[in-house]
Order: C-alpha cells, then sequence, then structure tokens
C-alpha cells in the first residue's frame, strides 16, 4: 500500500497543472484492490477545504467526490462510513465538513457528548455548546 497526500488527489481531480495531474494519474492507475492507496482522515478533511475554497467546488460537488473515493475498490479510504456520513451532512448543509469529520470521530470513539463553541457545530447530532458559567 501506498498513501496519498491531498496534492495528489487535487492534481488528479482539477487537472489545473498538466504535468502534476499526468503524474497524479499515471501513480493512481497502479493502484489495485491488493495494492491500494491509502486516503487518511486528515487528507480527507484538507481536500474539502482546498476544493471548497481553492477550486470552488459547492457541497454537492465535494460530497460526490467523496462518495466516488470511498467507493474506488483502488482506494482504501481511512474511516470511510465516517466520510460517507461526514459527506453526506456537509452536502445538507449546516456544519463545515472538519466539524462532520469530528462530530463523527467523537461518536466513534464512544464519546457520550462533543462540547463545543461553535454554533453550528452545537447542533450535530452527539454534540453541545460548552455549558456558560454563572460567576
Amino acid at each position: 500500500m501506498i498513501a496519498l497526500d491531498t496534492n495528489v488527489l487535487v492534481r488528479y481531480l482539477v487537472n489545473d497543472d498538466s504535468r502534476q495531474a499526468e503524474a497524479a494519474r499515471a501513480l493512481l492507475s497502479t493502484l489495485t484492490r491488493e495494492e491500494p492507496g491509502f486516503v487518511c482522515r486528515e487528507v480527507a478533511v484538507e481536500l474539502a477545504w482546498v476544493l471548497e475554497r481553492a477550486y470552488g467546488f459547492s457541497r454537492d460537488e465535494i460530497a460526490t467526490v467523496f462518495e466516488a473515493l470511498v467507493a474506488t475498490e483502488e482506494l482504501q479510504v481511512e474511516a470511510g462510513d465516517d466520510v460517507i456520513r461526514s459527506a453526506d451532512g456537509y452536502r445538507r448543509g449546516g456544519s463545515g465538513f472538519s466539524d462532520q469529520m469530528i462530530a463523527a470521530a467523537a461518536r466513534r470513539s464512544g464519546a457520550s457528548t462533543l462540547y463545543t463553541f461553535d454554533s453550528r457545530a452545537a447542533r450535530l447530532p452527539g454534540a453541545a455548546p460548552v455549558p456558560e458559567t454563572t460567576t
């Protein structure tokens, strides 16, 4: 197995640098089910940010990218179920993809509650605002 950095996936997806895009396509073409490419959670979070901020992808387009990556037999996406659920929540609006992934990790870890100061993230399942203190 090899691991793939965000920039490899970006070049493959957006083809904004023809030389690097070709190199990314060549590299990805060598992957197989037996020798897959590994995409870690951090790469997924960074990929969503880059596609949205740098390339103007819509939430729906980004969610579709993640669905395709997780479905690709030649890739092993870390916490793929979390990625799919987070992409779906992100597509429907509300919190950003990174907040969706943080909440998914908290659920997966067995945390009873994810506390946050982010009012949008506090609306995610299993999340809550940090209680205010009275002094």
